[in-house]
């Protein structure tokens, strides 16, 4: 299945020259979401991954049914004070400023194999910050899964050393 024909591009958003690309279409369609899991599954199976993270928001639309179909558990990763039980939590550079995210403290066992699955790679910030999260907690990142890369942002480059796999490439 073409997935880039599930990706809807919808200019201008959210602020002008900006070229978003719309993943909620590949989610309406059952046959492109069964396709996107099981093509994440696939890359996942020799990675002996024992949990699957991903960060808010869209990461939790592709990583709970990886995790489902790997039966392995799920853990998000969230946005400051969004979380209830006590947390651990790093603070990550964007594009323009920072921000920070969170995990349970429970959230990976030490030497767990992890992988972070989200919805898009662009800077590698947000996912170069799970990561740390991960690492601090004393997991594993086995991979890295993204239904969409923008090559041109060169996030790959802020994350050498893990196994990424990208489903769908776009240059700017």
């Amino acid at each position: 299945m073409d997935l880039r024909k599930k990706i809807r591009i919808v200019e201008d958003f959210p602020i002008e020259g900006i070229s978003f690309k719309d993943v909620t279409p590949i989610l309406k369609d059952p046959k492109a979401m069964k396709h996107t899991t099981k093509e994440i599954t696939k890359y996942l199976e020799d990675k002996n991954v024992d949990v699957i993270v991903g960060p808010e928001a869209r990461g939790f639309l592709f990583g709970i049914p990886v995790a489902h179909e790997l039966d392995i558990g799920f853990v998000p990763v969230r946005k400051p004070g969004k979380l209830p039980y006590k947390t651990f939590s790093v603070d990550y550079a964007l594009e323009y400023g920072a921000d920070s995210l969170e995990i349970h403290s429970d959230g990976i066992e030490k030497g767990q194999n992890v992988a972070i699955v989200d919805d898009l790679l662009a800077t590698g910030g947000t996912v170069l910050g799970v990561s740390k999260l991960v690492e601090k907690l004393g997991g594993h990142v086995s991979a890295l899964n993204f239904v969409i890369e923008l090559t041109e942002l060169k996030g790959r480059d802020k994350l050498k050393g893990y196994g990424i796999q990208s489903l769908v490439k776009y240059d700017l």
